[in-house]
């Protein structure tokens, strides 16, 4: 099983995880920031992986169990 947090205070609003993943990420209107749309995606695993390494502020926390 895969959770992810976003933490949207460190997020610099790069958007390489609502790029990277869409169904997972978004981005927030008013200030780009990142919006978590499903902590615990059943599907896109290896996108999530990737918008996570891809993160420039590290804003993004991934465990799997």
């Amino acid at each position: 099983m895969m959770r992810i947090s976003a933490d949207r205070d460190r997020c610099i609003g790069a958007g390489m995880c609502a790029l990277l993943a869409g169904s997972v990420f978004d981005q927030d209107d008013n200030d780009g920031r990142v919006l978590l749309l499903d902590p615990a995606p059943a599907t896109e695993h290896t996108a999530v992986r990737e918008a996570v390494e891809a993160c420039p502020s590290g804003a993004i926390t991934l465990q799997e169990s």
